[in-house]
């Protein structure tokens, strides 16, 4: 498996474009804003997509899925049905952050330990609440690579002051299903540089307090 992370959004958020290098397959991750900017990566690439992968309900993470979804009839997967309600709040969020985006309903709520695939690619979902309630994350154990959302940053970790937030279930989160893998994992973070679970593991000033 292969991403390809496109900042996007007022909020410079990363919309990763996650792709089967034997097939072509890839899935939208995330695409809050910026869709011509998305589906010219995509078509660049000679990818094809399967679905969107939502991880959490935050305007600058899903507000533009709906739209997406109807540009290139593509189903909506995840998050957690935990972040329903800010998923029915994406237009209200938009008027208060100066961006357009439409409420949606998935067409499939993700459980914890659910798997989803494309191509060749698996990733193995746990749902790690803290940053939202419904927040999920995507690990493709084969690749040792990780869609984390916002849960895990380089150096950082997501806001817990947003509605549903709590520390201490990021916390709990982390150690339960990031800090439990390999070093050598990758974390493709949903703001910010790449990193490792070996370098957060070692550094992190909020996984070594």
């Amino acid at each position: 498996m292969q991403v390809v992370n496109t900042p996007i959004s007022p909020y410079v958020q990363n919309a990763p474009i996650a792709y089967c290098e034997d097939t072509k397959e890839c899935i939208y991750v995330d695409p809050g804003d910026e869709l011509d900017k998305l589906i010219s990566v995509q078509q660049s690439l000679g990818l094809k997509p399967q679905y969107i992968f939502i991880t959490h309900g935050h305007i600058d993470h899903a507000g533009a899925a709906k739209e997406l979804a109807d540009r290139l009839n593509l189903q909506i997967i995840g998050p957690h049905k935990a972040d329903d309600f800010l998923l029915q709040s994406l237009e209200i969020q938009g008027q208060m952050y100066n961006m357009k985006a439409q409420n949606f309903i998935p067409d499939q709520w993700l459980e914890h330990g659910d798997t989803i695939k494309f191509g060749n690619q698996e990733l193995d979902i746990k749902h790690c609440p803290g940053h939202a309630p419904g927040h999920v994350i995507g690990i493709n154990h084969k690749a040792k690579r990780i869609i984390a959302g916002d849960v895990l940053f380089n150096g950082s970790i997501g806001r817990t002051d947003l509605p549903q937030g709590n520390y201490q279930d990021l916390i709990d989160s982390i150690n339960s299903h990031l800090l439990v893998l390999d070093d050598s994992f990758i974390v493709h973070c949903g703001h910010g540089p790449d990193t490792s679970i070996g370098h957060e593991r070692q550094t992190n000033p909020f996984l070594n307090a």
